[in-house]
């Protein structure tokens, strides 16, 4: 169980920094062809994933009593803004998602969904 729980918490590293990118590309900083017009409020959440990102993984690696916990509720907060941003790339008025957008978000939100679901079992399963 520890070295899973370890696994998860440098995912969890990975993850922020992922998103820490998202970020910095949503906010208009990005090499040529990456570079779009800023998105502030996509700033933000890919700000705020990318902290929960960070608890979750200083929980895991550094062993907490909440380390299972702050998994599931770190990767839980990041797959819900994950989920915001498919919305509103989907109900954007005028707006079309490029498809490193589209392929961005997809795979974030299955890698995610993937380590909830292992953090939730195992968190349960120790008990």
């Amino acid at each position: 169980m520890d070295a899973i729980r370890r696994a998860l918490g440098r995912l969890s590293l990975l993850y922020a920094l992922i998103f820490l990118a998202a970020a910095l590309l949503h906010a208009g900083a990005g090499p040529g062809p990456l570079r779009r017009p800023p998105i502030p409020p996509a700033v933000i959440v890919e700000t705020l994933c990318c902290a929960a990102m960070l608890i979750g993984a200083y929980g895991a690696l550094k062993p907490r009593p909440w380390a299972w916990d702050g998994l599931i509720y770190t990767h839980a907060a990041a797959l819900g803004g994950v989920l915001l941003g498919i919305l509103a790339t989907a109900f954007a008025p005028g707006a079309q998602a490029g498809t490193l957008l589209v392929v961005y978000h997809g795979t974030i939100a299955t890698l995610l969904a993937a380590g909830l679901g292992a953090a939730f079992y195992l968190s349960r399963v120790r008990r």
